[in-house]
C-alpha cells in the first residue's frame, strides 16, 4: 500500500501566503475588528468577576448567576442574530449589534456605583456579541471557497486573540484606579469601530439550496464520504449512519461540552489568579496565552481541519484536564503552565467544532454559527451557575485548587460519557428505522 504523501512545510507555507493574497478588502477589514473588538471588551471584561465581587459587594454566588445568564445570553443568542441576519443582511446586523454594544460599554460608567446599572450593561454588552459573531463569521466565509474556510477562521480567532492578549494587559492598572476614564477609552473605541462597519457593503445575497438533509453523522464523529453530503469535513471520510433531520448532534455537543469546561477557565481564573499574584500578572498570562493563539492557530488550521474528529477530542480535552489539574497548584509558574495548556485545547477543539458544524449543514453560514453559539451558550450559562457555587464551596474549605481539580476529572470523564450516550441513541435510531 502506498503511504499518503505529505506536504512539505514550504510548499504548506507558500499555500497560506497565496490564500492570503485571495482575501478581500472587507474580510481584512472584519480581521481588523476582530482584533480591535476584544481589545476594548477584554480591557474590561476578564475583570468583571472582581469588580461585581471587591467593587461592588456581590456576592460570589450572585456573581456567578450575573455571569451564566450574560455568557447564555451572549452565545445562545446568536440563534436570534442569525435569524435578524437572514432578514436584514449580515452588514446591517453587525452595525446593530455594535450600536447596542457601545452603549453598553457607556453604561458601565454609571455602573461603577450602581450594580443594578453594571448588571444591565453588562447584558447590553452580551446582547451586542450575539447579534454581532455569527453574522461577522458568515460575512468572513460570505462566498469563500471550502479551502478557504479553515484559514479564515483561524484568522479571525487569531486577530481575535491578540486584542484578548492587549486588552487585559493595558488595563490592569486602571481597572480598580482608574476605572471612569477606562470605560470611557472603551466606549470611545466602539463608536470608532461601529463607524468604521457602516462603511462596509452590503453582502450580495447567498443563495443556497436547502438541500435536505441526508442524517446525522455517526458517535465517532465522522462525517458522510464525499458524495454524500454537501458538506464534508477534510481529512474524514468515514462512512455515516442514517439520522433523524435537523443540525448536526455532535458538533452541537461538543460545542456544548467544551464550552462548559473552557468557561470555568474564561470566568474564574481571575478571582483565582489576582489574589495569588497581582492584576499585571494576570494580564501577562492572558497575553501570553492569547500570543500562543494568534501563532499556533492559522499555522495549525490545515492540519486540525484535516485531523479525524475523535482524534480531536481526544487531544483537546486531555490538555483542558491536564491545564486544569496545573492550575490547581496555585503558584505563578503553574498558573501560566496550565494557561498555556489550556490555550492547546482550546486551539483545536473550537475550530475543529465549527469546521465539522459548516460541513455538515446545508444551512446557510450565519444559521450554522447561530446554531454554535446556542451550543456555547448552554454551556457557558451551566459553567457558569455551577462554578460560582463550586468555587466559593472551594475557597470556603481554604483549598480552592480543588475547583480546577474538579475541573479536571470533568474533563476525563464527560467526553466519553457524552460519545457512549450519542452512540447508544444511533443505535435505537437504527433499530427504530430497521422496525419499519
Amino acid at each position: 500500500m502506498t503511504p499518503p504523501r505529505r506536504t512539505p512545510p514550504g510548499l504548506r507555507t507558500r499555500s497560506h501566503l497565496t490564500r492570503l493574497t485571495r482575501i478581500t478588502g472587507p474580510q481584512y477589514v472584519l480581521l481588523a475588528g476582530s482584533f480591535l473588538i476584544p481589545l476594548g471588551s477584554f480591557a474590561v471584561l476578564p475583570f468583571m468577576s472582581v469588580l461585581l465581587h471587591e467593587r461592588l459587594g456581590m456576592g460570589l454566588g450572585a456573581v456567578g448567576v450575573v455571569l451564566a445568564i450574560a455568557s447564555f445570553v451572549q452565545f445562545s443568542g446568536g440563534v436570534i442574530g442569525a435569524a435578524i441576519a437572514e432578514r436584514i443582511g449580515l452588514q446591517r446586523t453587525m452595525l446593530l449589534a455594535l450600536v447596542i454594544r457601545t452603549t453598553g460599554f457607556a453604561g458601565f460608567l454609571p455602573g461603577l456605583s450602581h450594580p443594578v446599572a453594571a448588571v444591565t450593561a453588562l447584558f447590553l454588552v452580551s446582547c451586542g456579541a450575539a447579534l454581532y459573531l455569527p453574522a461577522n463569521k458568515a460575512y468572513l466565509v460570505h462566498r469563500a471557497e471550502d479551502a478557504q474556510r479553515p484559514l479564515l477562521l483561524s484568522a479571525s480567532s487569531s486577530a481575535l486573540n491578540a486584542g484578548i492578549a492587549l486588552g487585559p494587559l493595558a488595563a490592569a492598572p486602571f481597572v480598580l484606579s482608574a476605572s471612569a476614564g477606562l470605560f470611557t477609552a472603551v466606549t470611545g473605541l466602539f463608536a470608532v469601530i461601529t463607524a468604521g462597519h457602516a462603511l462596509l457593503p452590503v453582502e450580495n445575497a447567498e443563495h443556497r439550496p436547502e438541500e435536505p438533509w441526508d442524517g446525522d453523522s455517526d458517535d465517532t464523529g465522522r462525517p458522510p464520504p464525499q458524495g454524500e453530503s454537501r458538506g464534508r469535513s477534510q481529512g474524514s471520510g468515514d462512512k455515516a449512519t442514517a439520522g433523524p433531520p435537523g443540525p448536526p448532534v455532535l458538533p452541537f455537543a461538543i460545542t456544548v461540552l467544551s464550552v462548559y469546561a473552557f468557561m470555568f477557565f474564561q470566568h474564574y481564573l481571575a478571582v483565582y489568579a489576582v489574589p495569588r499574584t497581582s492584576t499585571v500578572f494576570y494580564g501577562l498570562v492572558l497575553a501570553a496565552y492569547a500570543a500562543l493563539l494568534v501563532v499556533a492557530q492559522p499555522l495549525l488550521s490545515d492540519w486540525i481541519a484535516r485531523l479525524p474528529y475523535v482524534r480531536v477530542l481526544l487531544l483537546g480535552f486531555a490538555a483542558l484536564a491536564v491545564g486544569m489539574c496545573t492550575l490547581a497548584v496555585g503558584s505563578p509558574s503553574t498558573i501560566l503552565a496550565g494557561a498555556l495548556l489550556i490555550c492547546l485545547g482550546e486551539i483545536v477543539l473550537f475550530l475543529k467544532n465549527d469546521l465539522e458544524a459548516l460541513a455538515r449543514s446545508p444551512r446557510t453560514p450565519a444559521v450554522v454559527f447561530g446554531r454554535q453559539r446556542l451550543a456555547a451558550g448552554i454551556g457557558a450559562f451551566v459553567s457558569g451557575i455551577a462554578g460560582g457555587e463550586g468555587y466559593e464551596l472551594a475557597e470556603r474549605s481554604g483549598h480552592p485548587g480543588l475547583f480546577w481539580a474538579a475541573v479536571a476529572v470533568q474533563c476525563a470523564v464527560l467526553p466519553p460519557l457524552l460519545l457512549r450516550f450519542l452512540r447508544r441513541r444511533q443505535r435505537r435510531l437504527l433499530m427504530a428505522d430497521g422496525s419499519d
